[in-house]
């Protein structure tokens, strides 16, 4: 079998690992560096089970080889955990019933930080539209979308109040305030 050797931050770590050059990224996270949170559902990219994060970017790590990572950031739900405090989007979920047996949460917390990368404030529809590659048979998704939305509340009200107390903007896990701009720089002509 081909390897190849690969650097790669994981969730905030960096890696140097040999991989075989047909390992999916799913089974890298999952075999090789014991993250299972990453679930396989479909293995065809239908699902979004194994949804992770990949330079800021959702991508269904069944689809996508661990060779091509090289030089890349992956989050995986892992990641999302500051000094043991749940990241406000796990509560959130949590709080509005968006969690019920679990299999689909890692790649739907995934998703929803993407989304929330994208639309800081959106709109139900908004949430819908870009949570739509993610299956979920346990909770018929409104509540998915009303932790969603209370998450987005949480975290504008953790924001407020750092504000208010002069202390700088407080760090989340996957959320990257600067998101758009750093995405729409790459489509700059000067």
């Amino acid at each position: 079998m081909k390897t190849v050797e690969i650097n790669v931050t994981v969730n905030r770590r960096k890696y140097k690992k040999t991989v075989p050059v047909n390992q999916t990224l799913l089974r890298f996270l999952r075999e090789t560096l014991f993250l299972n949170s990453v679930k396989e559902g479909c293995n065809e990219g239908e699902c979004g089970a194994c949804t992770v994060i990949v330079n800021g970017h959702p991508v269904n790590s069944c689809l996508v080889l661990a060779a091509e990572m090289d030089g890349k950031e992956v989050l995986t739900t892992e990641g999302l955990i500051d000094n043991e405090w749940l990241h406000p989007l796990q509560e959130a979920l949590v709080e509005a019933g968006g969690v019920q047996c679990g299999y689909c949460t890692p790649g739907m917390l995934m998703s929803a930080i993407a989304l929330l990368n994208l639309y800081p404030h959106p709109t139900r529809a908004q949430i819908r539209k870009e949570m739509e590659g993610n299956i979920c048979r346990c909770t018929g998704y409104t509540r998915i979308e009303d932790g969603i939305m209370l998450a987005v509340e949480k975290l504008d009200a953790i924001r407020e109040k750092a504000k208010e107390c002069g202390e700088p903007t407080p760090w989340f896990p996957g959320i990257n305030d600067n998101f758009n701009e750093e995405w729409n720089s790459g489509y700059v002509v000067e």
